[in-house]
C-alpha cells in the first residue's frame, strides 16, 4: 500500500519559497475550476465604477494572497500530520479564489497591489506562529480569519452594482468556499476565538483593505 511521503525540513522550504513565487508572480496560479464569471455577460461600466470594483477585486485578491501565506505557514508547523494535509488542502483551493480576482482585476483594465509581498510575508508568519502554539489554535485562527472574510465579501457584495454580473459570481462563489472553510476548521477541533481577539483581527484586517484599495 502506497505510503505518504516524507518530507525533510529543506525539502518543506523549497516547496514553500515554489508557493510563495506562485502566489506572487501575476498568472502563476492554475486554478482547478473555471472562474465563475466566464459564464456572466459582461457589462457596461462606467468609468467610476470600474475604477472602484477593480479596487474591490483588489482588495480580494490581496486577502487571497494572505491566505495562501496563512496556510502555508500553519502547514509548516503544524504538529499533526492530518492538520498539515488539511491545510495544504485549504491553500490549493484558495488558488482558484487568487486566480479568478486576478483575472478580473486584469478584466477591468487594473493590476494587482503592489504591497502583496510585504502582507504575504506577514500572513506567513502569523500562520506560523499559529502554529507553533497548538494545531488547536492554528485552526482556530483559520475560521476566525475566514469569517472575517465573509464579512468583506458581504460589504463588497453590496458595493458592487447589479449589472456587474462577473464580479458578483466570482465573489458569490468565494463566499461559498471561505464558509466551508471556516466550518471545516472549527469541526477539526478549532478553538473559537474570543471577541477581543477577533476585534483586532478587524483592525488589522482594515488595514490590508484601506492600503490596498487603490495601490
Amino acid at each position: 500500500m502506497a505510503t505518504e511521503r516524507q518530507y525533510s525540513p529543506l525539502d518543506r522550504l523549497l516547496l514553500q519559497a515554489d508557493t510563495a513565487m506562485r502566489t506572487l508572480l501575476p498568472f502563476s496560479g492554475q486554478p482547478t475550476r473555471p472562474s465563475p464569471a466566464i459564464v456572466q455577460p459582461e457589462s457596461e461600466l462606467d468609468e467610476k465604477q470600474t475604477r472602484h470594483i477593480a479596487g474591490l477585486m483588489r482588495i480580494n485578491h490581496t486577502g487571497e494572497v494572505c491566505a495562501q501565506a496563512l496556510y502555508q505557514g500553519q502547514a509548516l508547523t503544524a504538529k499533526l500530520p492530518h492538520v498539515r494535509k488539511a491545510m495544504e488542502q485549504a491553500a490549493d483551493e484558495e488558488i482558484d479564489h487568487l486566480a479568478w480576482c486576478e483575472q478580473r482585476i486584469r478584466q477591468l483594465g487594473s493590476h494587482p497591489s503592489v504591497l502583496n509581498p510585504l502582507f504575504y510575508g506577514m500572513s506567513f508568519g502569523i500562520g506560523a506562529f499559529a502554529g507553533l502554539i497548538s494545531d488547536k489554535v492554528s485552526l482556530g485562527f483559520v475560521a476566525a480569519t475566514e469569517h472575517q472574510v465573509c464579512k468583506h465579501l458581504d460589504e463588497h457584495l453590496e458595493q458592487i452594482p447589479p449589472e456587474d454580473e462577473k464580479s458578483r459570481a466570482i465573489l458569490e462563489q468565494m463566499r461559498i468556499d471561505e464558509e466551508h472553510h471556516a466550518e471545516s476548521a472549527l469541526n477539526a477541533g478549532g478553538f473559537r476565538f474570543p471577541a477581543p481577539v477577533k476585534f483586532g483581527m478587524s483592525l488589522m484586517a482594515k488595514v490590508m483593505t484601506k492600503s490596498t484599495y487603490r495601490i
